[in-house]
């Protein structure tokens, strides 16, 4: 997740897309399939909570980019993207006028789904057309609570949750630690032992279901006493090749 400083928002827009997207991401072996989103004004001023671990101010990060890696084969894909980011740069092909708001490379715990067999899986998600998509970052007290709240997510809060609503799945993550050799401009991930990661995609505009369906997450996390929301991000897709959206980002 990513905020383009203040007047280069076309300009970060147009690398990502037209550069780094394909050169810095899809172009790498074992990477097999990618999506960005966008979060306008309007849908950052749906950002919770205010005090935020994650975002700072919790308004920023205008854009989202996901990926999937094939499973096993992180380690050799590692290898590449230092190696590919660090010849970026020395081709001066790295957009800086940016800030990493949350950056990692994750592992796959689980992922529920709203019609059980029915519908795509995740590894379809991110080229199935999703209008909607809500990033959602949970902390635990400590890394045994996070497997107790994964449980928790995984066999009931999830399950209550999608039922009957507009999110066909969600997908659970937790993030690994950046390698040493990362690029200096982006920070070492945090929370590797306590975060959970979570990617709601939806069937509908974010906007149009977000009070009916997204009001209470903190609450019922809180209750149950296993942890804590630190962000709840809602986005739509970008549309590859143009610069929809951009005019509404400030």
């Amino acid at each position: 997740m990513v905020e383009p400083h203040p007047g280069h928002e076309y300009a970060y827009n147009r690398w990502y897309e037209d550069d780094h997207y394909y050169a810095g991401a899809m172009a790498m072996p074992w990477m097999y399939a990618g999506r960005r989103w966008v979060a306008t004004r309007e849908l950052r001023l749906l950002h919770r909570p205010a005090e935020s671990a994650v975002a700072r101010p919790v308004t920023a990060g205008c854009y989202l980019s996901t990926y999937w890696i094939t499973a096993g084969r992180y380690a050799e894909h590692m290898r590449w993207t230092a190696a590919i980011n660090r010849r970026l740069g020395r081709d001066a092909r790295v957009y800086h006028d940016r800030t990493h708001v949350f950056t990692a490379f994750q592992d796959h715990e689980t992922t529920v789904y709203r019609d059980g067999a029915a519908g795509p899986r995740d590894f379809h998600a991110l080229d199935h057309p999703y209008p909607g998509l809500v990033l959602e970052v949970i902390d635990a007290e400590s890394a045994e609570g996070r497997a107790a709240l994964l449980r928790w997510l995984r066999t009931r809060h999830l399950p209550e949750r999608v039922a009957g609503s507009p999110a066909a799945l969600v997908t659970v993550f937790r993030p690994t630690p950046l390698p040493g050799d990362r690029m200096t401009y982006v920070r070492q991930v945090e929370g590797v032992d306590t975060r959970l990661t979570l990617l709601w995609f939806l069937e509908r505009d974010p906007r149009e279901c977000w009070a009916e369906h997204f009001t209470g997450l903190e609450e019922q996390v809180a209750a149950s006493g296993l942890g804590r929301v630190e962000l709840v991000a809602p986005f739509i897709p970008t549309v590859p090749g143009t610069d929809r959206y951009v005019d509404q980002l400030r």
